[in-house]
């Protein structure tokens, strides 16, 4: 009995993907542990889905005509042949050996190498340039150990710049460090304090949102930079008000209720602020031919 070749192919795909993640499950089980446990990456479980959504309405939109495997003919076709299969045997070998050596960070970049290897080998350059935005941005899945480091450094910050803030309209108060002292009680402006959190899921955001609307490529890289500042903005704020509560209603009043709902309504805030920020940098529309 004859199979057919586009049946061939497709049982080829299923077996590479199987093969797939076969290979990469202890990464996706150590990436699964690192979203619910790691406040500062709580948003990466959502990237996957973000990612294959992208990829799945790429498809719908501009299927490739060169997916199916041709027969290559002239130097460069066999060339690109050689330097996608390169490609996938470095990746490939990266994270065998960066997993054997249990650095699950770098291993998790040299997955996504693989994803788009993989993406590479079976469906050719127009595949890979169709999903070429949907794998990069699993980039933003993986934790890196950098963004602990600089905590404590950004909750200092925010705490100076914070007090600051509510100096200037005449409150008493002293800054040692990360500790705030009030007439009636003391702050310490501990790691969930330094906007890491916001920082991260709204950087996540706004390179989907460069993405996704339409208008000049310097106006959708400026909302990707403004991630930084407006997250720490919104975290200063969100401190000197913390303080204000402190001052007038107890320490109590200001790390119970108000510290646990506060940073999600000055996040919500901050994400308000793209509508007129959109405007302002000329962005009206969004890409229909992506989504």
């Amino acid at each position: 009995m004859m199979i057919h070749p586009h049946r061939h192919s497709w049982l080829l795909t299923v077996f590479i993907i199987i093969l797939f993640f076969l290979i990469t499950w202890p990464i996706w089980q150590w990436l699964w542990g690192e979203w619910l446990g790691n406040d500062y990456y709580s948003h990466g479980l959502l990237i996957p889905f973000v990612a294959v959504f992208l990829a799945v309405r790429r498809w719908q939109l501009h299927t490739p005509r060169t997916a199916q495997p041709v027969l290559p003919t002239t130097t460069q076709e066999r060339l690109f042949v050689w330097l996608r299969g390169l490609w996938l045997l470095i990746s490939t070998i990266a994270y065998l050996c960066l997993l054997y050596y249990k650095a699950y960070y770098l291993a998790g970049f040299a997955m996504i190498g693989m994803i788009g290897g993989i993406v590479w080998v079976l469906g050719r350059q127009a595949l890979l340039g169709l999903w070429l935005f949907p794998i990069g941005y699993l980039l933003l899945m993986v934790p890196i150990p950098l963004i602990e480091r600089i905590t404590y450094p950004l909750a200092i910050f925010a705490g100076l710049c914070g007090g600051g803030l509510v100096r200037l309209f005449g409150m008493d108060l002293t800054i040692v460090g990360n500790a705030v002292t009030l007439p009636n009680a003391e702050l310490v402006i501990g790691a969930q304090c330094s906007g890491i959190n916001s920082l991260m899921a709204l950087t996540a955001l706004m390179v989907l949102a460069a993405y996704l609307v339409e208008g000049p490529r310097w106006a959708r890289l400026s909302l990707i930079i403004a991630a930084m500042p407006l997250a720490i903005l919104g975290n200063i704020l969100r401190i000197a008000s913390l303080i204000f509560v402190a001052r007038n209603y107890g320490a109590d009043a200001a790390f119970t209720f108000y510290h646990d709902y506060s940073g999600f309504l000055f996040f919500v805030s901050i994400l308000l602020l793209m509508i007129p920020m959109t405007r302002l940098l000329q962005i009206k529309t969004l890409r229909l031919d992506v989504i």
